[in-house]
Order: structure tokens, then C-alpha cells, then sequence
């Protein structure tokens, strides 16, 4: 008895010790520590509110146009910027993280889990700040002095906001088969309908409704290297779509990644350390090779320099850049260069997911136009069929339109000019900018509530919005979150209930398998089979998933079988 109370007293000491090094550690090792600053003058600079939507920091400025797109602003050295970017949009920045922090909560309602989660994030990101250039470390941590403290039972702002920049990389690592799928193009010479480079891209990054409500149209004046603008939210300095005053673009486009062991450079910090430092490809190149990244990432390089766009394939082992020999480029999820044709995981992307599906669509889509312009772009980019025109469902990931877009863009290096969508997703009107005007801006004529989009460049919102299919559609997405519920509770679902859910989208294959998950969960197997069935006989997104519901469906007819032999 004494001997068995020794080895729980000595067993629960090594545990207690145990805790106590982990709890040391992670707080010496894991979190990252704030860079130093010597001169923090900024931080006196107030805000000044000059009408309803629109707010001045120095010659720092944020504004809401009338298009629902926010505008910003934001000059001068590392911590001056990441200050007034803070400042400028406090409400955005405690909005845009509850907003990320509900949909964590949604998608891992277990507070254990979530707990597990904090810690395991602060060991797979212990490296994190030594993988970022100082002057983005500065920035983040001036911008961080805006956090609002509420959520510091997570972390300190500082922290919070080093791990967002990696969050998008850890997502798209550890959702497997449910990476962000985002597709981009660029035409040039006799593909462009004025002979000069054009890019189109879909950012197709979902992170709940409310993530996208605050999207920030960027214009940045740093201290060093060029002027530039992104598409971007409130906390996010990093780059996913951009363009500077050389006329080069970036955009990301992740690809199937195998589970990392720790992070190290974020992708949008190293595109966005390309926007700002690079005028042409080979620049672009050069800045790529010297970052490590610990996912998978295509960025797609426009140049006007070059004339040209080009295609950065980047893993955390292997390296390689697409030249096209025609005069246009595609870019979706696999990656296309030699050095990867016989890498097992994009393989397995390829013939697996979505990806290759949008690639071809997209293809197909430019092989119908003699030459590309910015209308034809945002046709493509809104497009909802499938290859061949075939009806896929709204909101199939087959889609190039897959209805989730955070935003869309379409750029224009040589003249300097963009086309940013409106909400919702990519079917409100693009709205035009010019880089040059709009650096050109002062202080006073934000002030005087000037729009600084070109309203005779805006195309039109989409017919579609304004459609029965798209009334359908939102109905669809109500309707798929009432039916999680009624898994949940596991109650009897009315049969009006279920009869008006596939009218609202008969040709999606989701419709029938959230059907068929119901009728699991209730341990109606027949039904669920018979669902499971319906939804295999629709244009499902990958083999992948194809396979999955295939299992699924033979596992259901198993257990329906069983239950009847016993009855």
C-alpha cells in the first residue's frame, strides 16, 4: 500500500514538475517577446473623427465609401504605420478578431479543446518571430497598441497579432482536403484586348460572414521600397492581392500541404515584402528564394516591367518559378513546374481535389475569347458553371464563382489601375482605382468626402444578384445552418422542411449530403443511403470527396441492412 502511494506521490510530483517547465517554457521560450522601439512618439498622435465614417491620424486617413468598401491611407517608418493603422481602425480591428474568434468557436465548440489549441499554437508558432523581417515585427507591434484588451485571456495583442499573420498558413496546412481554393489569371500581348498585362483573382478565403464585412482597400507610402495597395481587413498587414507603383502584382493561391512541425515565414509577409521591394520578376524571384515557408504557395508574379506574369512555386523543401510559352497564365491549387511533377502530395492534389477542375474551367473560359479585357475578366471570375457549362449547384468548389470570395480583383499594371468587387462576394459592381490619383490625394480633399473611386470605369453588380437562383441561394445557406441544428437536437424534420431545402438548390451535391448526415445522425439509414445516392449522382467537388461519400455511403447501407435483420 505505502509502495503504491510513493509511486502516485512521486508520479504526481514528475506531472506538477512537468507542468511547471511547460508553463516556464512558454513563457520564456514560445511567446514571442516585442521588438524594440526607440523612438514610440506615434503612439501620442490622435485620432481625429472628421464625419460618421471617416478618421485622420497625421496624414493617415480611413474612409468608407459609398460602395461599402473601407479606403485607407498609411505613410511613413515601420512603427508609424503599424500605429496608425491600429488607431485608424480600433472598431474594424475588435470587430474583424471577434469575428475570427466566433468562427473558431464554431468550427471547435470543446472549450478543452480550445484551451489545448492556445497552447498547442504557442509551441507549432514558438519560432515564428524569428522567421519575420524586423521592420513587419515593428509594424505588427505598433498596430498591436489598438488591440482591444478583451481577448488578452488569449494572448497579449502583440502576440494575437503575430499568430493571425500565420493563421491563414496553419488553416490551409491542417484542414487537409478543405484548403482555401482561390483561382487567378493573367493574359498579355495578343491575349489582351489592348495588348498590355491583365490579372483576374478570386480570393476564395472563408472565414464566416462577418470576417468579410470590413474589407480595407490598402494604400501604403512606406519609408522604404515602393508605393503600393492590397485588398486586406483590419489586423492583416501581409499581402493576399496586390499591386505596387512599378506595376507589380502579387496573389496567393495555396496548394495541398503535409502537416508542418512548426511555422515559419508567413506567405503574406513574404508577398508583401515582394510588393513593396521588388519592380520586376527577377527581383520578385529573389526575394522569394530567401524566405522559408512552412506551407505550400503559388504566387502569381505580374510584371509590368516584364510584361509578363510569371508563377513563384514554393514548399517548405522545394522550389520553382512557371514561365509560360503562350501569352497567358493560370494558377489554381496544384502546382505545374518540374519540380514538383513527381511530388507525392501535389500528385495526390491534382487527381484528389477541386483544383485541376477550375484550372481547366478557366481555360476553357479563355479559349472562347480572342483577347481578354477587364469586363471579359470579371465575367470569367464570376463564372458559377462548370466545364462545358455544366450546372454544378451555387457554391460548388468546382466552381471558378464558388459564392464565398472574400473579394475579387482585376489589375491593370501598365496604367496603374484596379478593380476591386463590392459585396456580396464577387457579384456586387467592381469599382475602379488609380494609383497615381490616388497617392496624388491630400489630406483635405478626404476630408471634403471626395469618392476617390473612377465611377466611369465601375462594372456593373452582377444580374445574377438580383435572380430567384440567388434568393435561393441565401435561402439555402439559412436553411443549412437550421439543419445542423436540427442534428444537433436530433429532432424530427418536417417533410416541408426538407422539400423546400433541395428547391433552393437542387444541383448541388452539399444539399443532399447535409440531408444524408441528418438522417445518420437520427440512425435512419435507409434515408441517409438513399441521400448519400442523390447527392453521388451529382457533379461532386473532387474525387476525394467523391471517395469520402462513397465510404459513407456503403458504411450507411451496412448499418441500414443491420437494422433490418434485427427488426
Amino acid at each position: 500500500m505505502r509502495t503504491i502511494k510513493k509511486i502516485l506521490k512521486w508520479g504526481f510530483l514528475t506531472l506538477a514538475a512537468l507542468i511547471i517547465f511547460f508553463v516556464v517554457w512558454f513563457l520564456i521560450v514560445a511567446i514571442d517577446h516585442p521588438p524594440e522601439v526607440a523612438d514610440k512618439s506615434a503612439l501620442e498622435t490622435e485620432r481625429q473623427q472628421v464625419r460618421e465614417n471617416t478618421f485622420i491620424v497625421g496624414n493617415n486617413w480611413l474612409r468608407k465609401s459609398e460602395s461599402g468598401l473601407w479606403e485607407m491611407y498609411i505613410e511613413g517608418d515601420p512603427f508609424e504605420r503599424g500605429v496608425a493603422f491600429g488607431k485608424l481602425t480600433k472598431e474594424l480591428l475588435f470587430y474583424q478578431e471577434t469575428a475570427f474568434v466566433e468562427q473558431i468557436k464554431e468550427l471547435i465548440p470543446s472549450q478543452g479543446y480550445l484551451k489545448f489549441l492556445k497552447y498547442f499554437t504557442a509551441w507549432f508558432n514558438r519560432n515564428l518571430d524569428k522567421n519575420i523581417p524586423d521592420e513587419y515585427k515593428i509594424e505588427i507591434y505598433g498596430t498591436s497598441f489598438s488591440c482591444s484588451p478583451y481577448y488578452n485571456f488569449i494572448v497579449t495583442g502583440y502576440q494575437r497579432q503575430l499568430n493571425y499573420h500565420a493563421a491563414h498558413d496553419i488553416g490551409h496546412a491542417l484542414q487537409g482536403l478543405k484548403m482555401t481554393g482561390c483561382t487567378s489569371f493573367s493574359c498579355w500581348d495578343e491575349k489582351s484586348a489592348d495588348s498590355t498585362l491583365i490579372i483576374g483573382r478570386n480570393f476564395d478565403f472563408y472565414a464566416g460572414k462577418k470576417f468579410a464585412e470590413n474589407k480595407i482597400v490598402c494604400f501604403y507610402n512606406p519609408s522604404e521600397g515602393y508605393k503600393f495597395m492590397m485588398i486586406s481587413w483590419a489586423d492583416m498587414i501581409g499581402v493576399v492581392s496586390g499591386m505596387n507603383e512599378k506595376g507589380l502584382t502579387v496573389t496567393l493561391n495555396a496548394s495541398k500541404s503535409s502537416i508542418p512541425f512548426q511555422a515559419s515565414t508567413p506567405v503574406s509577409l513574404l508577398a508583401r515584402e515582394i510588393l513593396q521591394y521588388a519592380a520586376n520578376l527577377d527581383q520578385a524571384y529573389t526575394i522569394a528564394k530567401k524566405r522559408k515557408l512552412f506551407v505550400s504557395e503559388s504566387l502569381l508574379i505580374g510584371s509590368a516591367a516584364d510584361g509578363k506574369s510569371a508563377i513563384i512555386e514554393k514548399s517548405p523543401r522545394k522550389y520553382d518559378v512557371v514561365i509560360s510559352e503562350t501569352n497567358q497564365i493560370i494558377s489554381a491549387n496544384n502546382f505545374q513546374g518540374k519540380e514538383f511533377l513527381n511530388d507525392k502530395t501535389n500528385i495526390r492534389n491534382i487527381l484528389g481535389s477541386d483544383s485541376q477542375y477550375r484550372f481547366d474551367r478557366v481555360n476553357e473560359l479563355l479559349l472562347q475569347k480572342d483577347a481578354i479585357d477587364v469586363t471579359n475578366a470579371v465575367s470569367i471570375l464570376r463564372n458559377r458553371q462548370g466545364k462545358s457549362n455544366a450546372e454544378l449547384g451555387m457554391g460548388n468548389p468546382l466552381a471558378i464563382n464558388q459564392l464565398i470570395a472574400h473579394h475579387s480583383v482585376v489589375f491593370k499594371p501598365s496604367r496603374q489601375l484596379v478593380w476591386v468587387s463590392t459585396a456580396p462576394y464577387q457579384l456586387g459592381k467592381f469599382v475602379a482605382y488609380d494609383l497615381n490619383k490616388v497617392f496624388s490625394l491630400t489630406k483635405e480633399q478626404i476630408i471634403q468626402n471626395q469618392e476617390i473611386y473612377i465611377p466611369e470605369l465601375t462594372i456593373p453588380a452582377d444580374s445574377f444578384l438580383f435572380s430567384k437562383e440567388y434568393i435561393g441561394y441565401t435561402k439555402y445557406l439559412e436553411m443549412s445552418t437550421e439543419l445542423k441544428e436540427y442534428s444537433k437536437t436530433k429532432k424530427l424534420l418536417p417533410e416541408s422542411f426538407k422539400q423546400a431545402y433541395i428547391q433552393t438548390n437542387p444541383n448541388l451535391y452539399l444539399v443532399y449530403s447535409h440531408l444524408g448526415d441528418y438522417y445518420y445522425e437520427i440512425e435512419d439509414y435507409t434515408r441517409a443511403y438513399n441521400y448519400y445516392q442523390t447527392a453521388l449522382s451529382k457533379e461532386v467537388a473532387g474525387m476525394d470527396l467523391r471517395n469520402d461519400l462513397i465510404k459513407l455511403s456503403e458504411e450507411t447501407l451496412k448499418k441500414s441492412r443491420h437494422a433490418h435483420t434485427e427488426n
